[in-house]
């Protein structure tokens, strides 16, 4: 401590912090960009420079920075019951009464849905980590020990645990880690604009993947295929929307081989889509889904894996016989952590948020298409609801305008994220945006664009 004491806040940061997913030698050359202070979509640098969030965190703060609802609301629950773990039946109210709130909302929201209990855990990670021992557990049960495998997609983003981080298809996730570990299978990504071949309508790209999956499941032997996991819109590979008639016809097949779906709605649960969930967007029926994000709007950790009547009758039945199901984390439920997501579900319900992320949805493409509108390294413009990403196309392999863009950005006082799979520059800005505040983010994108064309054209 004596020897930090005299450092500024850069070194001390240099010389104590191991930051996730980041170079050292950055962080060594340029040091740590220090964060002081948000509210609303802004946030504030130690520089004093204020910048549109268009990020929403990592897709995260959905009802936006300093909300004091769900500030007072922790406050309250920890003076009351500040920790309360779950194991053996134990409980307290908040969590009962968030776990009935989000059963009814995903039922109410997600036509067709057949969900009956509601696990919690801390992240995103930790949630599909949930899932893949839930889908080893219910195999187990049901006498089918071989049906363990799970098929996850290249381009994926589902975490970056052990588990959850093989069922990423990103591989820069997996370099240096052994990953992904055995029993995880990737699929092609089902991103239409860069893997179709030339001239192949949606339909026809859509018809291949699925002829894909099937000689997967055929050549892996179907009663070793255990689930499939899908994230509704893929975030972080760049927001990959699903092609035409898309899921409906995995589902088909997953239906056929007695695979279970895991909807891995980190990112699009609570709004993002412009409806509560990106299952109900894409007509979804999920046997597990996957939540965290959105559903304190980060200002508690907190996950949910939501698990189907299919998978809770096999539980249920064995229970007398098997005891207790081992899994669980000692902050699983907090109640400080319910008590917040109950506000912040009440934020969300009152002020319409998840209406006005389907009402600025067109706002935002049009901002991002006018920014970009005739630059020749663009290629690509698209989105759904509030979550929206900028490709960039040719350019020589390894080039990464994006990141290029993202960095002009932040110095024109707007954050956007150059993403890890596809060289896109994505947009999820809190759902309380308003609409001359996208319009804004999109003038300084453009003016961010702009100055970056000297190194954008050298990349060529």
């Amino acid at each position: 401590m004596t020897e930090l004491s005299n450092m500024s806040l850069t070194q001390m940061d240099q010389a104590s912090l191991f930051h996730p997913v980041t170079s050292i030698h950055d962080i060594e050359v340029n040091g740590p960009q220090i964060y002081t202070s948000a509210q609303g979509v802004e946030v504030t640098r130690d520089t004093g420079q204020t910048l549109l969030d268009m990020g929403a965190g990592l897709w995260c703060v959905n009802v936006g920075y300093g909300r004091p609802e769900l500030v007072q609301a922790g406050a309250e629950a920890m003076q009351k019951l500040s920790f309360q773990h779950f194991f053996g039946g134990a409980s307290a109210e908040p969590t009962i009464r968030l776990a009935d709130r989000l059963l009814g909302l995903f039922r109410d929201t997600v036509p067709g849905s057949d969900m009956a209990r509601v696990f919690f855990g801390n992240s995103g990670s930790d949630a599909n980590d949930t899932a893949m021992k839930l889908v080893i557990y219910y195999n187990n049960l049901r006498g089918k020990p071989a049906k363990k495998k799970i098929i996850a997609r290249q381009g994926a983003y589902h975490g970056l645990t052990l588990a959850s981080g093989s069922l990423t298809g990103i591989e820069g996730y997996h370099t240096a880690f052994d990953l992904p570990i055995k029993g995880v299978l990737h699929t092609s990504c089902p991103h239409h604009f860069a893997f179709a071949q030339p001239g192949e309508s949606e339909a026809a790209f859509t018809d291949r993947l699925i002829v894909e999956l099937e000689e997967m499941i055929a050549r892996e032997g179907a009663d070793t295929i255990a689930a499939f996991i899908a994230e509704p819109v893929m975030g972080t590979g760049g927001v990959l929307l699903p092609p035409e008639g898309y899921f409906a016809r995995v589902q088909q097949v997953l239906d056929r081989h007695d695979i279970l779906l895991i909807a891995d709605e980190v990112i699009t649960g609570f709004g993002r889509t412009g409806q509560w969930f990106g299952c109900g967007t894409y007509g979804l029926r999920p046997d597990i889904v996957s939540l965290a994000k959105g559903l304190t709007s980060a200002y508690f950790p907190m996950s949910a894996s939501i698990i189907s009547n299919r998978m809770w009758e096999v539980f249920a039945g064995a229970s007398e016989e098997r005891g207790a199901i081992m899994h669980g984390f000692t902050y699983s439920g907090h109640p400080v952590g319910a008590a917040v997501a109950l506000a912040n579900l009440d934020v969300i319900e009152r002020e319409g948020m998840v209406e006005n992320a389907a009402r600025l949805a067109p706002v935002l493409l049009e901002s991002l298409r006018e920014a970009t509108q005739g630059n020749p390294h663009v290629g690509d413009v698209r989105g759904v609801g509030l979550m929206a990403g900028v490709e960039f196309a040719g350019f020589r392999a390894g080039g990464t305008p994006h990141k290029i863009v993202a960095k002009h950005a932040m110095q024109h006082g707007v954050l956007t994220r150059g993403l890890p799979y596809r060289p896109v520059t994505s947009f999820s800005p809190p759902l309380c945006v308003t609409e001359a505040e996208i319009v804004e983010a999109g003038k300084r994108y453009a003016r961010a664009l702009a100055a970056a064309m000297p190194e954008l054209d050298a990349l060529r």
